[in-house]
This record gives structure tokens, sequence and C-alpha cells, in this order.
């Protein structure tokens, strides 16, 4: 349409200087070409600035997303950072990939989209952002759902990052969670800290679940698995051995929690757990962040560095409010191990 109206206009022009010529002496087919030469050049110069107005109306991002493993908190909040972008408008082309909890896979796809020349990667959990973070220092990287940034090496500092590399950090209460298990448990001695040694965020929220435990006079113990294999097998040794099964956000135990869940109730081993996909699969209860709006506070922060320019190096590592932390009990779980839900609170 645009180029249609400036056709329209680059012909009157010709018409006019046509019949400007006619009404004068000398050659009027030297003007009349003259004016057909400067009228398309007028049209091809109107047809580019159409092109690239239109470009500019129609611009849109490549933003290139890696989410570690499947599971319930990981897959909440990719939702909520598509849904920022979604509701704010924002022109974006979102390549989704998914790694299956395999480090190989997370190093082949960040490769691939420094390879297409990315404007974003949005990379949720650890192990997703470690692995774009050593393809590039270029291409600004929105992470989630990593505990502590700093301490597994993804930025210099939480308060200021320093680099390329920024977020959202799904930390969630683990001394809140311990109380709220010996509120439950107070008789509980031996608490069992289950989690993948192979994941930096898990070893740090089970020392704070350690340095917890030991407030309360409790003893923690740690039951470490290598891989998803080694669950069954872990969680089975701990019946008999401890009163209450503690599960930080760790992705491993997170995708495999049916398990858990299943042998733990079996054995009427209470399971107390990071965060509401591990309730939902079984869990017992936890006190816990909501992922799918910590990934909306990603995906805002994502439209801040590409639209208003801001830069990753200075903008802090963002929490989860601690006024709006959710308190979730697994019913069904509750009645299998004879509690009544309604006494389960923080208090």
């Amino acid at each position: 349409m645009k180029k249609s109206i400036k056709k329209l206009i680059a012909m009157g022009i010709i018409a006019a200087m046509a019949a400007a010529a006619t009404g004068c002496s000398g050659s009027t087919e030297e003007t009349t070409a003259a004016a057909s030469s400067e009228a398309a050049e007028a049209e091809e110069s109107s047809d580019q600035e159409a092109e690239e107005t239109e470009a500019a109306e129609g611009e849109s991002y490549k933003i290139g997303v890696i989410q570690y493993i499947q599971h319930d908190a990981l897959d909440r909040a990719n939702e909520g950072f598509v849904e920022a972008l979604t509701e704010a408008g924002f022109p974006a082309e979102i390549d989704q990939q998914n790694a299956s909890g395999d480090t190989a896979s997370c190093t082949t796809i960040a490769q691939k989209f420094v390879s297409d020349g990315d404007d974003l990667i949005f990379a949720v959990a650890t192990p997703a952002a470690q692995a774009v973070a050593a393809e590039t220092t270029d291409i600004p990287i929105v992470l989630t759902a990593v505990t502590d940034p700093a301490d597994s090496g993804l930025v210099a500092d939480n308060a200021a990052p320093g680099g390329n590399v920024t977020g959202s950090s799904d930390l969630t209460p683990v001394k809140e969670q311990i109380q709220l298990l010996h509120n439950i448990f107070p008789d509980a001695k031996k608490v069992g800290v289950l989690y993948c040694s192979a994941e930096s965020n898990s070893a740090i929220q089970a020392e704070m679940a350690h340095e917890a435990c030991e407030e309360l006079g409790l003893e923690a113990v740690d039951y470490t698995v290598a891989t998803s294999n080694d669950i069954q097998t872990m969680v089975e040794s701990m019946v008999g051995e401890v009163d209450v099964l503690y599960a930080p956000t760790d992705n491993v135990i997170a995708a495999g929690m049916s398990t858990v869940a299943m042998i733990a109730n079996e054995n009427m081993l209470p399971t107390v757990v990071g965060e509401q996909g591990m309730v939902d699969a079984g869990g017992l209860v936890t006190y816990t962040i909501d992922y799918k709006e910590l990934g909306k506070v990603a995906g805002q922060m994502a439209i801040r560095i590409l639209q208003d320019g801001e830069d990753p190096a200075e903008m802090p590592i963002e929490y989860y409010p601690s006024d709006k932390l959710q308190l979730v009990v697994n019913e069904d779980t509750a009645a299998v191990l004879g509690i009544d839900p309604s006494t389960i609170t923080m208090e």
C-alpha cells in the first residue's frame, strides 16, 4: 500500500514536469526525460524508505531458550518467561530447546544459539546457564532457576554481575522449610538430605539445610545421587535410618520425585521438599516460591536488555519476594501418613 501511493506521487511529478516543459521553448523531449529520471529516483528513494519503515515496524528479536531438564518447576519458569514477552507485546522469535538432563546436549544447544547469532539466550537451571556462559561473552544471557549465580561461577557478584549474564535466582527459603519440618515433626531427630552431587545449586542448599538443622538441634545426613538411576536405591537406604526426608530444589530429584514419593510414602517416611512440583508429584509439603512468576521476572529483564538497551553487567540478580512465599500441602500424602492437613502451618 505504501509503495503504490509513492508510485502515484512519482507519476504526478512526471506529468507536472512534462506539462511545464510543453509551455517552454527548447527541447521538450530532453526536459521530459530529465523529469522522468528525477521522478524515478524519487520513487526508488521512497520505496527504500518504505521498506526501511516496514522493517523497523516488523522488527523481531531471536531468542534461544535452553532448559536443562523437564519437570514442573522449570516448565513453569519457562512458561512465565514466554508469557512476560507475550503480555508486553514484545516481538520475538523463540527457539525452544530441552537438554533432557544431559550436559553434553547443553553444550551442543548453546553452540547452536551462538552460531545462529541469537540476540539473547534464556537459560533455565544452572547446568544450562553454565553451558551457555562457556560459549559466549557477547550475547546477553538471562538465567533463572539458579540458586546462587555467583557461587556457580556465572557472575562476578550477584549484586553487580559484571559480564553478559544476569537473571532471577530461585533461592528457596531453606531455613524456613527446615523450620516447617520441625513444626510438623517436633520429635524428629535425624533428617536425610537428598540431592544430586553433580548440581552446585543443590550443594549450596544442602549446606544451608545443615546449618538450619544444627540451629534446631537436628542431625542432618547427606544422601546423594549421581544420576536419576540412583534414586530408588538411595531412598530405600534412608528408610529406617532417618525420621524425615528433605529434598531441596534439585533438578534430578525433582524429575524423579514420583519415585522418591512412592518409596517414602509406602514406608511412612515424610518428605519435606523444595518446590510445589515436588509436592504435586507426591511430596508432603513445601514452603516455596512461584516458578512461573520467577520466569516472568526473567522475561521482563530480557525486554529491558533488548528493547531499552540495559547492560546485563549492571543488572543485579533478582529474587522472589519473601512476602509471596506459598505453603503447599499434598492432602493425599498427608492422609497416607495419618496427618491432618489443617494442622500444617508455618507457626
